[in-house]
């Protein structure tokens, strides 16, 4: 993406002090944005990623919640650019307090959307996942109704210009509460590492990854538009063989089951989605519905049991890929956790 589409704009990044957040801040500020505006609920995290960027006078925090729509509407202005990426997005926690997901995945939402609407801003971006696709468990459906909103406000009676669309991903390797630093926490206290499905899959893409998808949907993006990243899908015992092996101990793990809510594999395009679907490269285009277009780039549903990589030294691949950026620009076991 060139800085021309960017450069000088004021950016709204919801739930910016998340991992997304910090990836996305990263990306930008080398792009010589205006200023880069962090709504998020967590002032500790807020502290530590002001003192990392070494009170960058474009970076600017925001104690708030997209539940607010008051706070929401007071960051929201003059700004062009919006990624919306506040969510409660873990599936346990989601199943058992469904109308707080509700709470911050729907309504919270469409605070964002409103406000976008009023103060017309320029895009919206809007970050989905996998499990909003045929969803399964409360997070799952409320990221699919979010889906549905941001979509169908593009053809609100108030909007006045703003465009919104969605990114939608599987699995971000080194998220927080994901998979691999999961495992290696186990690893490193000497538990075994739990498993619920021996045949359990999913997509799996790095937060760079997660982030050059979005910058695409920013520059590319049209009116009801979804973006989905192509990705490779791992086996969750492939990747607990590949971590026991860099911990240096025998391949071994526990099946406890699984969780309420939780899918063997994942679908990223539904069939429904199909006859709308446009393959652009690195990225599939899921075109609104209302453009009644029939395209034939995709047949079948692209899902995760049929994506998982047989080499498993590509899947070790991509985690040191991820560990390496990590290294770059996350931040939160260093000093500046410990207040």
């Amino acid at each position: 993406m060139d800085n021309t589409s960017i450069k000088g704009k004021i950016v709204v990044v919801t739930g910016g002090t998340g991992s997304f957040g910090n990836y996305i801040v990263n990306r930008l500020l080398p792009m010589d944005v205006a200023e880069i505006r962090i709504l998020s609920r967590d002032e500790k995290k807020q502290y530590d990623m002001r003192i990392n960027y070494k009170n960058n006078p474009r970076l600017r925090f925001f104690i708030g919640d997209i539940r607010d729509y008051s706070r929401v509407d007071q960051v929201m202005e003059n700004a062009n650019l919006v990624y919306q990426a506040a969510a409660l997005k873990h599936v346990p926690v989601c199943e058992q307090s469904p109308f707080e997901a509700v709470k911050t995945n729907v309504m919270g939402v469409e605070n964002v959307i409103r406000a976008a609407s009023k103060h017309r801003v320029e895009k919206v971006m809007c970050v989905s996942t996998d499990k909003a696709v045929k969803p399964v468990n409360v997070m799952g459906m409320t990221k699919a109704i979010q889906e549905r909103l941001m979509l169908s406000a593009n053809m609100a009676p108030d909007n006045q210009g703003t465009v919104f669309t969605v990114v939608r991903y599987g699995n971000v390797l080194l998220s927080r509460g994901s998979v691999v630093p999961y495992f290696r926490r186990l690893l490193a206290h000497n538990e075994t590492i739990t498993i619920t499905h021996e045949r359990m899959s999913r997509f799996l893409l790095t937060l760079d990854d997660a982030i050059d998808l979005v910058m695409y949907a920013t520059q590319h993006g049209k009116p009801g538009e979804t973006f989905v990243k192509k990705a490779p899908a791992a086996l969750m015992t492939q990747i607990a063989d590949i971590l026991c092996q860099e911990a240096g101990v025998p391949s071994s793990y526990t099946v406890m089951g699984r969780y309420p809510g939780e899918k063997l594999h994942e679908i990223l395009i539904t069939e429904e989605e199909l006859d709308r679907t446009k393959d652009e490269g690195d990225y599939f285009k899921i075109q609104p519905w209302w453009k009644r277009e029939t395209l034939t780039d995709l047949v079948e549903e692209y899902g995760s049991e049929k994506e998982i990589l047989q080499d498993t030294d590509q899947i070790r691949t991509l985690i040191a890929r991820a560990d390496a950026r990590a290294k770059q620009v996350q931040f939160e076991d260093g000093e500046f956790t410990k207040v």
